[in-house]
């Protein structure tokens, strides 16, 4: 399906975006993959990564706030996956018109960029605190879904759809848990802080993001939210896990934190369907005919939703020890 399109991935030079890149370029043909992003160092360092793959790769200097930019980035493109966004939760807090010019703004410079370039296909990335969110940073994201799903009722005769992939945190990614106890262990601690004993999350990697993305790309036809079946785990059998017999100090849940991490919510079971490693939460109004539901599927029960502590998969402090392996702590 990739081959010999050409692919623009927002935010590219991010772990996200460097997997994803690689992921396609050993699956399929891609005419051309463009980067398109604002830190020119990064650019720098990830065409060195990928060498290689040089006739393939383009880089493009820009931000998702500049809409002409991204309609000079956009021409020629066939599909778009948008993963730029201010994320870091304090930061958001602190610099809340920031959030929303990068989140809010830049999603819809996005769908409008894609809608008069060309674009078949753009597939935006959520997160799990974008459902009943509790801090800016989620509440952005909340609204940046919402416009993705909304775009396809201006698609109008264009052969364009826009859908979302929604997951929590990426196992070992910058600022989650997984690295934090890493430090600590590598400064000698034997004490890991746990914010809340009750407290559970999702386990998913980088890789199986990817995937995810991939799947969206294959078979959405508009207002799709894609959603991995993924087990789940206690922050207290993790911290076992990394280091066994440590001690723990509940410390509390830090401002815009929750719990539980939740991905589909008891309203939004009206038009989820379960497939076999997938739910797909669909739009509640459909704009068009192209907009299908795949009934290969089984519809939710009514009350249905799905958190990390509602789950039916769960890792033992031994499958989270062998995890752990395949988890990059020292980049």
């Amino acid at each position: 399906m990739l081959n010999n399109k050409t692919i623009l991935i927002t935010g590219g030079t991010g772990s996200f975006g460097k997997c994803f890149t690689k992921y396609v370029l050993e699956h399929y043909e891609p005419k051309k993959v463009i980067i398109y992003s604002r830190d020119e160092f990064k650019q720098f360092l990830m065409e060195n990564e990928f060498r290689e793959y040089k006739d393939k790769l383009r880089f493009f200097i820009g931000d998702v706030r500049d809409r002409e930019r991204m309609q000079r980035a956009f021409e020629g493109v066939d599909y778009v996956i948008h993963a730029a966004a201010l994320k870091q939760v304090p930061a958001c807090e602190y610099n809340p018109n920031e959030a929303i010019k990068t989140n809010i703004h830049g999603a819809q410079n996005v769908i409008d960029a894609a809608l008069d370039s060309g674009v078949k296909k753009v597939v935006a990335l959520s997160t799990d605190k974008a459902v009943n969110p509790v801090n800016l940073y989620g509440g952005t994201k909340l609204v940046s879904d919402k416009l993705f799903v909304a775009a396809n009722a201006y698609a109008g005769t264009k052969e364009i759809n826009f859908s979302i992939v929604r997951y929590g945190n990426v196992a070992g990614s910058r600022g989650s848990v997984i690295p934090f106890f890493h430090n600590l262990m590598k400064n000698g601690k034997t004490e890991f802080p746990i914010t809340d004993y009750r407290m559970t999350r999702f386990w998913i990697s980088l890789r199986e993001g990817v995937e995810l993305v991939i799947k969206a790309l294959e078979e959405a036809t508009g207002g799709e939210t894609f959603i991995s079946k993924i087990p789940s785990f206690k922050i207290t059998d993790l911290a076992q896990a990394m280091l066994p017999g440590c001690k723990m100090l509940e410390v509390g849940i830090r401002p815009g934190e929750k719990l539980h991490e939740i991905m589909v919510t008891v309203e939004d079971s009206d038009t989820t369907y379960e497939y076999d490693k997938h739910f797909i939460v669909y739009p509640q109004v459909i704009w068009n005919s192209k907009q299908q539901i795949n009934l290969s599927g089984k519809k939710v029960a009514e009350g249905f939703s799905y958190s990390s502590d509602n789950n039916v998969q769960w890792l033992s402090v031994e499958e989270i020890k062998e995890l752990l392996k395949t988890v990059d702590l020292e980049k």
